[in-house]
């Protein structure tokens, strides 16, 4: 037996309690170059912690597909971590609101292909899931001595389905 979870589309109002929604809407803050480049500035609330620097890493994950079977979630108590796609295809991201410990009902969110995201220190999410080839993410994480990843197994898995 499987529960079901629709896809919702990312905006940065629903996603706020989990994180930053990266993009580049509006006008742009600044420019800067002569005039020839719009700064979106400061879009991500990056924490590594007392004991940890920002690292910068290059992911290659497989593509997913829907429906998507959602049967473990993780979180990463000493750092926020952000997932900026090479690409410009829409990426599956689940959050879940923390419940005294355990994650509670996740929620799924599908990018437009032009967002990144950047998750809060100690969110719940779903891993890597892209929707379509290819699947290269850079990662800002942190970096650091002690280990900085606690995974939850669902008893009952989610089925990921559209909206």
């Amino acid at each position: 037996m499987t529960q079901i979870l629709r896809t919702l589309a990312l905006t940065a109002q629903a996603f706020a309690p989990y994180g930053d929604v990266l993009d580049a809407t509006g006008a742009p803050d600044k420019l800067i170059n002569q005039g020839l480049c719009g700064r979106f500035h400061d879009r991500a609330k990056l924490d590594f912690g007392a004991d940890g620097r920002a690292g910068l890493s290059i992911f290659n994950a497989q593509p997913r597909a829907l429906p998507y079977m959602l049967d473990m979630v993780e979180r990463h108590p000493d750092g926020s971590q952000a997932f900026i796609p090479l690409h410009q295809h829409p990426f599956l991201v689940i959050v879940a609101p923390d419940k005294g410990g355990t994650p509670g009902t996740p929620l799924a969110f599908v990018t437009n292909g032009a967002q990144a995201i950047n998750l809060h220190r100690n969110t719940w999410h779903g891993v890597l899931t892209p929707l379509a080839a290819p699947g290269l993410f850079a990662v800002i994480d942190r970096i650091g001595p002690t280990p900085n990843l606690e995974e939850h197994w669902f008893t009952t898995p989610w089925e990921v389905r559209s909206a």
